[in-house]
This record gives structure tokens, C-alpha cells and sequence, in this order.
């Protein structure tokens, strides 16, 4: 399965210009074979704390855009959005996984950026979910759950393909980077990380946005200049995952049990 990833300034909380600008966007990637395309962290609006004015409903018009591009281009549209849940509470930053078939598949993120702010406008999700897109088994996961391995290592049984979305600022972006091949190499699956550029909220970002195999290797990303707009993408299968983790059983060695004695639970 081809995967691409859409690295893009966005619009400071504008949804409706960030709509216009990436419809083609997406189209390109399809068009050049991609199956699922995936935009950066809060795309309709930039990384804005200002989450009761910006946050749509489910169901809202960036969610109805994303279903019906992936109609449009016949391939998986993914990306996160500030939205409030029907059930209620605060907005929260929800990666949604938007199909050509017309379903949505919901990850609001477990881990707000407590450092930035987000903890203290957005609620936590406390779910994962896995999507299969062409027999391809991929955890949509956002930004900041990236420093922690223990959620990559719990999911990675049921994962061929992390995705993680991000406005991962240009000050910290090496660690943006390094991170994702680490993931890669610890749970032997594929990740493709996608960053935004430009600057909103008073930030700078700078993109580094990249796919790695599930041995580490760049797949695609890191030979653009700094803050270039462009398009990450590369083939992604079931089998190499497989291959892989059947040649260096790794996984298999994990003691969850003692580890959990370590910490005490």
C-alpha cells in the first residue's frame, strides 16, 4: 500500500482556507497511487488553544470535507481536529480516519501536551483503535504521544503502520525526528510522521516529516530544505512487517509482568 503524508503551513484558525488549499493537495497524492493520506495534527485551524471557539462537532464540516475527499479520491484521508463529543465534556484533539467507504474511525489523543498548554483546554482520550487500510493494520496516534514508548509498545502487536500527526515546533523538531526511527526500530512496524511548517500561535515549525521501515530505515523525508512544504510517501505491506519481526523476534522477549513489578502496580 502507498502511503503519503501532506507536510503544509496551515492557516491560523481558518478552517475553510485550509480546506481549499489542501483539496488539491490530497488529489496529487492520490493521483501518484496513495491509498491513505495523511495531514498534520489540528489541520483546520493550527495548534489553537482557543479550544471551545474553534472546535467543530462530530460530524462537522472539516469531518464531512475528510469524507468526502476520500470518496472523491478513493482513498483513506486521515488527520486530526478539534472536536467537541456528542457525549459531552471538553473539546478534545481527535485524529480521524476518514474512508472512501464513508466510515470514520475516532483516536482522540491520550496524552495533551501538558508543557503547551493543551491539558488545560482539551480532555484525554483513553482508547486506541486500529483501522485496516488495504491490509495494513494502522494506529493513528498525535504528536505528543510520541515520547512515550510504553503506548507504541502496548500497540504494536496489532500495528503495521504507526501514523502520528504532529505540530512538533522547529525547537524541538530533531527530537521530532530521532524519535520517530526509534519507534520504528522498538516495535518493528512502519511510522509515518507528518509535521506542519510555517508558524501559528506564536510558533515556528519546520516539518521533518518522514517514513521509516520497520528496521529504521528512511523510507522517504529528511532530503527537502527546512520548512519546505512537500509530500512524504513510500509503500507500506503486512508481509515486510511480518518478515521482519519473524527474523529478529524481538517482541516476543518483552516481560510486561516484570516491568510492571518495577513500577510498583
Amino acid at each position: 500500500m502507498r502511503v503519503a503524508g501532506i507536510q503544509c503551513d496551515l492557516v491560523w484558525e481558518d478552517p475553510a482556507e485550509n480546506r481549499r488549499r489542501l483539496r488539491p493537495r490530497v488529489e496529487h497524492a492520490a493521483a501518484r497511487g496513495a491509498s491513505l493520506i495523511a495531514l498534520p495534527e489540528m489541520w483546520p485551524t493550527g495548534f489553537s488553544m482557543d479550544a471551545d471557539r474553534i472546535a467543530e462537532p462530530e460530524g462537522g464540516e472539516s469531518e464531512r470535507w475528510m469524507l468526502d475527499t476520500a470518496r472523491a479520491v478513493r482513498a483513506a484521508v486521515c488527520g486530526s481536529v478539534a472536536q467537541r463529543a456528542s457525549g459531552g465534556g471538553r473539546p478534545r484533539n481527535v485524529f480521524l480516519v476518514a474512508t472512501p467507504a464513508g466510515d470514520v474511525h475516532r483516536y482522540a489523543k491520550i496524552h495533551p501536551f501538558t508543557f503547551g498548554g493543551e491539558s488545560q483546554h482539551y480532555d484525554a482520550g483513553d482508547a486506541a483503535v486500529t483501522v485496516d487500510v488495504g491490509g495494513v493494520r494502522v494506529t493513528p496516534l498525535v504528536c505528543y504521544d510520541l515520547r512515550f514508548p510504553e503506548l507504541f509498545a502496548a500497540l504494536a502487536p496489532r500495528t503495521d503502520l504507526f501514523v502520528v500527526v504532529a505540530n512538533w515546533p522547529v525547537a524541538r523538531v530533531a527530537h521530532f525526528t530521532k524519535l520517530l526511527e526509534a519507534r520504528a526500530i522498538e516495535t518493528q512496524a512502519s511510522v509515518l510522521g507528518v509535521n506542519r511548517v510555517g508558524s501559528g500561535g506564536g510558533l515556528d515549525y519546520s516539518g521533518g516529516s518522514r517514513l521509516v521501515s520497520p528496521l529504521g530505515v528512511l523510507i522517504d523525508g529528511g532530503g527537502a530544505p527546512c520548512g519546505t512544504e512537500r509530500e512524504v510517501s513510500g509503500d507500506v505491506t503486512a508481509a515486510e512487517v511480518a518478515a521482519v519481526r519473524a527474523k529478529f523476534p524481538f517482541l516476543a522477549d518483552r516481560r510486561p509482568d516484570v516491568y510492571r513489578r518495577l513500577r510498583g502496580d
